[in-house]
């Protein structure tokens, strides 16, 4: 039986519905994944700008002077232990969508965002990074339509239809009634409208679509087995009466095969009727369902990376700005500023990581679902297959697919990576810096001790002695001193003389420091927001033609 189970599973037909079968459910797998790490990329942006006006602030412990303020209460639980800016970032809420800057090309919204700066003679860093978070918020808030599309706002990602700790779920069972999705995004029903309507069109989403078809497949697939062997044993029913009739068995066996070589037929045809029924369940899911979430999805993109890409780019006309600047750095670093420093390394690694989720997840989410419909195209039909024509689903996918392949990526991941770099660089750095010092201040302290020692010593010693060329007029190069007082004094002259030495190499280090902090922001975060305007630009670019491609299609079904 297995190794017949086996020869089973080498079928075409069946072989062909495994592959379908494992192509949706990686569509699903990575639809929770691309909608998960949107919405954490999303997030990132905003912790952007907030890190890095904490981290310009230095020595200032908690100025909400240029954080926006909002009249709403802090949701539980609350965040003591955050700086003010980033606490703003991850508590602020949405904004309503007609707030979102003006979608334009021509540039105006550059020049008036620029001239607004300018106009502002005494601005700081402060004041410019300020500008930057604005941004940095604004773009995170475009982000907030696709976040709807995908579902990314639910708490759980993971398929209705996979295996939970509680067992596995019955796909078949449970084909038509889809486990309801968290409703929070949605308009609540009324109190009357207890029963499950989750089925109506206009509540789908394209993760319950998705949970639908990965659902039919698996019947579909379980199926095709059942057909194939219904078939072979229909066949091997008739090698069998073949072999009776020539042997010229009795009348009674051979009618008694016969019957059950009927019942085969008959439980085959059903099985083909079946197997029709649910491939064109399949058929209607992806050509009235699927095709439409993709085309809105398509759409949501378009708008998220066009108004993206707006905001980076006045990020960056205005960061230009910032090489014009006096900008001054406290003389030292404090252990706050060394603190806001490592928040601002933990939130570019959160962004660069995000952002490369964020590529990984789209692309492998496209490909599985090509995948899976190009082996959807081939219809199965009794014991035939043949192709069908090529549904508009096909033609979009096909064009998404090989955008994304195509999509020039690489320069922003590896300006992400460079600027964090440049950030852990800078904390190290800072590190030094308070070691050199804490070690100056142990020093001091030493000296300080040992110079008041001396002194205690001296006068003790001036009595005692009763000498009187101890004398408190005369000049530091006497050479009349005892050699007791002699020796005492050589060590307090090499202790001031280490001193002066570690003093300098704190006050190079700490020149160094301001250095690099300036740079990090004039230099790295310029060259970083010039890698996100045209990365941002590019993903506006493929997804306007996507949307054009789709919408063309819409042209010509209708």
């Amino acid at each position: 039986m297995g190794c017949f189970q086996s020869k089973m599973e080498n079928e075409e037909a069946i072989t062909s519905c495994k592959d379908r079968h494992y192509f949706m459910k990686q569509a699903v797998a990575a639809r929770n994944n691309f909608a998960a790490a949107h919405s954490s990329y999303a997030a990132s942006l905003k912790n952007t700008g907030a890190a890095l006006i904490d981290f310009a602030q230095g020595e200032q412990q908690q100025n909400l002077l240029f954080s926006p303020s909002y009249d709403v209460p802090l949701p539980p639980p609350p965040l003591p232990d955050l700086p003010a800016a980033l606490r703003r970032a991850i508590t602020m809420p949405e904004f309503e969508s007609d707030m979102v800057v003006e979608e334009e090309e021509d540039g105006d919204g550059d020049e008036e965002v620029v001239g607004r700066v300018k106009e502002r003679v005494n601005m700081d860093m402060i004041q410019v990074l300020s500008e930057v978070d604005n941004h940095f918020i604004m773009a995170s808030e475009a982000a907030r339509g696709v976040s709807v599309i995908l579902q990314a706002t639910r708490l759980h990602f993971h398929s209705n239809f996979s295996d939970t700790a509680r067992g596995h779920l019955d796909y078949s069972a449970r084909v038509m009634r889809v486990v309801t999705w968290d409703r929070s995004f949605r308009e609540t029903p009324n109190t009357d409208e207890v029963k499950d309507d989750f089925d109506s069109e206009e509540r789908e989403t394209l993760a319950t679509v998705l949970d639908k078809l990965l659902a039919w497949e698996k019947k579909l697939y379980s199926e095709v087995k059942a057909a194939e062997l219904t078939k072979s044993e229909y066949q091997k029913k008739v090698a069998t009466i073949d072999k009776l009739e020539k042997r010229g068995s009795n009348i009674e066996t051979l009618e008694k095969e016969k019957a059950a070589l009927s019942h085969l037929d008959s439980v085959y045809i059903v099985d083909m009727q079946s197997l029709d029924s649910t491939i064109s369940e399949i058929n209607d899911l992806r050509d009235q369902q699927l095709y439409p979430k993709l085309v809105q999805l398509v759409d949501g993109m378009a708008k998220m990376w066009r108004t993206m890409h707006s905001h980076h780019k006045k990020q960056l006309s205005i960061m230009k700005l910032l090489k014009s600047l006096d900008s001054q750095f406290p003389t030292e670093t404090s252990e706050h500023h060394h603190d806001r420093t490592y928040q601002l390394l933990n939130v570019m690694q959160e962004l660069e990581s995000q952002f490369e989720k964020l590529i990984k997840n789209q692309k492998g989410f496209i490909k599985a679902l090509y995948s899976w419909l190009k082996l959807n195209l081939t219809l199965i039909e009794s014991d035939t297959t043949k192709k069908i024509s090529s549904p508009p689903l096909q033609i979009l996918l096909h064009a998404w697919n090989d955008h994304l392949e195509k999509l020039p990526d690489e320069h922003a991941r590896i300006a992400l990576s460079h600027f964090a770099a440049v950030v852990d660089s800078l904390y190290q750095h800072q590190e030094q810096e308070l070691v050199l010092k804490r070690k100056c201040e142990e020093i001091r302290k030493e000296y300080t001790r040992k110079s008041r020692r001396f002194d205690q010593w001296e006068c003790k010693y001036k009595k005692k002695k009763g000498l009187d060329e101890f004398d408190q007029n005369r000049g530091e190069d006497d050479i009349n001193d005892p050699p007791e007082v002699a020796m005492e004094k050589r060590v307090l002259v090499e202790l001031e003389k280490r001193l002066d030495e570690e003093k300098d190499a704190f006050e190079k280090q700490c020149l160094h420091v301001r250095q690099k902090s300036l740079s990090c922001l004039k230099n790295n975060l310029l060259e970083l927001l010039k890698a996100m305007t045209d990365f941002s630009f590019e993903c506006s670019k493929m997804y306007s033609e996507l949307r054009f491609v789709a919408h063309r299609l819409g042209s010509a079904e209708s």
